[in-house]
């Protein structure tokens, strides 16, 4: 398996598809990353010399934020969020869709299983 940025890609996928395995990299960015390396994007990645595989990390280092750098990014930001007491970070902290959903009936997904009525006894 070749190792790009820290992430096994798989080797019998072709290379636009391969590349999506990484955090942060879907097919638009992946297709510009092979467009700029001239490689051709239906090649399958056990077919990739080394020297193609160097160039493609290289630019995806230099060019892309993926991956771990990423992610504390996207957590940072929620954090900020958060700590200026906005709107949006009100629904982060209490763990509520974020972004205008209903909750009535939907939300069970971020909101977790429902909870039990209380039965009242006689």
């Amino acid at each position: 398996m070749a190792r790009i940025v820290g992430v096994d890609i798989p080797d019998n996928k072709r290379a636009e598809i391969s590349l999506t395995y990484i955090y942060g990299i879907g097919r638009s960015l992946s297709n510009r990353v092979l467009k700029e390396a001239g490689i051709d994007r239906n090649v399958r990645v056990k077919d990739l010399t080394g020297e193609e595989l160097s160039h493609i990390r290289k630019i995806i280092e230099t060019n892309c934020m993926v991956e771990g750098e990423l992610r504390k990014e996207v957590s940072m930001n929620i954090k900020r969020l958060i700590d200026i007491g906005s709107y949006r970070g009100y629904r982060h902290r209490h763990n509520l869709p974020a972004r205008g959903q209903r909750t009535h009936t939907n939300a069970r997904s971020k909101k977790g299983p429902r909870r039990g009525t209380v039965k009242k006894h006689k």
